[in-house]
């Protein structure tokens, strides 16, 4: 059963009625550009087809109610708890915070019955949250009819995940779950939040990108994203600049730091941010084949100098490129996920099956994969 029957027959499994609508919001893969949004860097994630998928109605007062096909259990909350970050915690609490954010900008959140299906992986680094937080603000502005431009949705979602849930994400994850367009990378400066629309015709070319779900669990909610995040302010605070975007003389600026383990932070953000400006050159002139050493050059500067991987995720970039990749990264906030591979279309089994047989070698949990293709970002799908 695809995931809209399934949050539609929940919602009146789980309230006796139907909804008034499907709304439906993607997960994303970060192209490249890891831990750059924070810094006030660039970004270049696309869309997934994979999507969490929310079934709604209004109700007249100010309550909540929301099923979980995935938690398998009804939530409730008011506007106490929903005026009060923090006090709604797990799955649920990003949808209270969504609740709150707007709210808390003065919009007339319509009371709403929720009931939520998925077919994002959550715990791989695909931005399951913010698919989650993306689709439900997306159902309770048009529920409402509130007057919210596109342009500024992925604030209030980050928003929402910054300050009701605690997460200290950038707003990269939202800004992709929003705006993205099929065929398409999203250009995103985190600065001034501009955007451009890059053409990511993989299957044109004969390519695919190979998503690898290495099954090794992606936690960054607790002290290690927030202790990167730390030290790349610190940092910039050291270095007299805005943010680690500013630094404009590497070498300069490492002679200046204190400290290795810093030095090496900052190395990370400022040549990841030239990565993501280089990977867009390429793509704009549509030699896309040539992406990939910047994409393994990603990679070991996150686990080099960012140290942010762990082994299931390095042996499944080696193992690619050995096989024939044409680059290979981590995707996502570190710790565990997925990584991604370039590959010619016909080899994404071959290359799947090595990574699975390293895994099988090594006596790691064996790795789940898919061909990912550049999906739409959140709408109304019913």
């Amino acid at each position: 059963m695809s995931v809209p029957s399934r949050a539609a027959d929940g919602f009146s499994a789980a309230y006796g009625t139907d909804p008034a609508g499907l709304w439906a919001a993607p997960g994303r893969v970060n192209l490249i550009g890891e831990h750059t949004d924070y810094n006030d860097g660039f970004v270049l994630p696309f869309a997934l087809p994979h999507r969490v998928v929310v079934a709604a109605a209004p109700v007249p007062e100010p309550r909540w109610r929301v099923w979980s096909e995935q938690a398998a259990e009804t939530v409730e909350f008011g506007a106490a708890e929903a005026d009060d970050p923090g006090r709604v915690d797990g799955w649920a609490g990003y949808v209270a915070g969504v609740v709150w954010t707007l709210r808390s900008k003065g919009y007339e959140v319509p009371g709403a019955d929720l009931a939520v299906a998925s077919d994002v992986p959550a715990g791989a680094g695909l931005s399951s949250s913010a698919a989650l937080e993306s689709a439900v603000l997306t159902a309770l502005a048009d529920l409402g009819d509130l007057s919210l431009p596109v342009e500024d949705r992925p604030a209030l979602a980050q928003r929402a995940e910054n300050d009701y849930v605690g997460m200290p994400c950038g707003i990269m994850d939202q800004s992709a779950s929003i705006r993205a367009e099929a065929g398409h990378a999203l250009f995103l400066d985190c600065r001034t939040l501009a955007i451009e629309q890059i053409p990511f015709d993989v299957a044109a070319s004969g390519l695919a990108v190979l998503v690898v779900d290495t099954q090794a669990p992606h936690r960054h909610a607790g002290g290690e994203y927030a202790s990167r995040r730390r030290a790349c302010e610190e940092a910039a605070a050291l270095l007299g600049v805005p943010a680690l975007r500013d630094v404009d003389d590497l070498e300069g600026a490492l002679a200046k730091l204190p400290d290795d383990v810093m030095r090496r932070r900052v190395r990370h953000v400022v040549t990841e941010n030239q990565r993501v400006l280089d990977t867009v050159d390429l793509l704009r002139a549509g030699r896309v084949r040539e992406i990939g050493p910047l994409l393994t050059a990603s990679h070991a500067s996150m686990r080099d100098d960012f140290e942010i991987t762990v082994p299931e995720v390095d042996l499944a970039v080696s193992t690619a490129l050995t096989a024939g990749a044409y680059g290979a990264r981590m995707t996502g906030g570190g710790f565990g996920g997925c990584v991604l591979a370039l590959v010619d279309a016909a080899e994404t089994e071959r290359v799947a099956a090595a990574v699975a047989a390293a895994y099988a070698e090594r006596g790691f949990t064996a790795p789940v994969w898919f061909a990912a293709r550049p999906g739409a970002g959140a709408e109304r799908i019913e």
